[in-house]
C-alpha cells in the first residue's frame, strides 16, 4: 500500500485533476503509536510488543515502514478512516517527544491517539484498552505524559506478565518471551490488530465494551 498524505508533498506534481480531492478531515486520521527500542538487542523482547504489534499490521496491510523524523512512519486504511502508525527512535524514554512531534506534523487530536504498551500489571493473554490513565511506572508513558501534560490519550495495554524475581523488573521487560509463551503470540497479536482497527471505526468505549475482558 503507498504512502499518500504525508509524503505527497515530496512526489513530482501530476496534471491538476479537474476536481480537487477531498482533504482528510482530523476526525478520520489517527495516530497509532507502538512503544519499543530500536536495536539488534530489543528485537521481540516484552517491551517491544508495540513494535511487534504494528510490524505485523504492516505485513498484513502490505504497508512499509520508511525512516522518518524520530520514529519509523507507514499508514493504512481501515474503513474510511487513515491510520498512520509510528515506532519511535528515540528510545522507550523519550517516546513523547516522536508522538508529540507526529500529532503536530498529521494535525491528529489527543482523542485519535492510541499507544500500543506492554504491561506487567496484567498477566500474558490479557489486552484491555483504556482511554486514559496514569503510568504506572512505565517509562515510554511516563515521558508521554510530561511531554503532553496530561495522561488524556487512550492506551491498548498488552499483558506480559510479572514472572520475575524482586528486583530484577528491567531485566525482565528486555528479555523476551519463553518458549512457552512465545505460541500465544501470533493470536493475541492479531486480536491487537483487530482492537486498533475497531478504536479507529467506533471509538473507545464501544471496543471496550466489546473487546475487554
Amino acid at each position: 500500500m503507498g504512502i499518500r498524505p504525508y509524503f505527497s508533498k515530496y512526489l513530482k506534481k501530476a496534471t491538476p485533476a479537474k476536481k480537487p480531492p477531498v482533504p482528510v478531515s482530523n476526525g478520520m486520521k489517527y495516530l497509532v503509536v507502538g512503544l519499543g527500542n530500536i536495536g539488534p538487542e530489543y528485537v521481540d523482547t516484552r517491551h517491544n510488543i508495540g513494535f511487534m504489534i504494528l510490524d505485523e499490521m504492516a505485513k498484513q496491510e502490505g504497508a512499509k515502514f520508511h525512516n522518518m523524523r524520530l520514529a519509523y512512519y507507514t499508514e493504512v486504511s481501515h474503513k474510511g478512516r487513515t491510520l498512520h502508525l509510528i515506532k519511535p527512535t528515540t528510545y522507550m524514554n523519550l517516546s513523547g517527544k516522536a508522538l508529540n512531534h507526529w500529532m503536530k506534523e498529521l494535525k491528529i487530536p489527543i482523542e485519535n491517539v492510541l499507544v500500543l504498551v506492554d504491561d506487567i500489571a496484567l498477566p500474558l493473554g490479557t489486552l484491555r484498552l483504556k482511554p486514559k490513565g496514569s503510568a504506572a511506572g512505565h517509562n515510554g508513558l511516563k515521558h508521554i505524559e510530561a511531554t503532553l501534560g496530561n495522561n488524556e490519550y487512550a492506551r491498548l495495554r498488552f499483558g506480559v506478565g510479572d514472572n520475575y524475581p524482586k528486583g530484577r523488573q528491567v531485566d525482565y521487560v528486555l528479555s523476551g518471551f519463553d518458549a512457552d509463551e512465545q505460541p500465544e503470540l501470533p493470536a493475541l497479536i492479531d486480536k491487537s490488530i483487530e482492537m486498533i482497527k475497531s478504536f479507529a471505526a467506533i471509538g473507545t468505549e464501544l471496543t471496550m465494551t466489546k473487546y475487554n475482558k
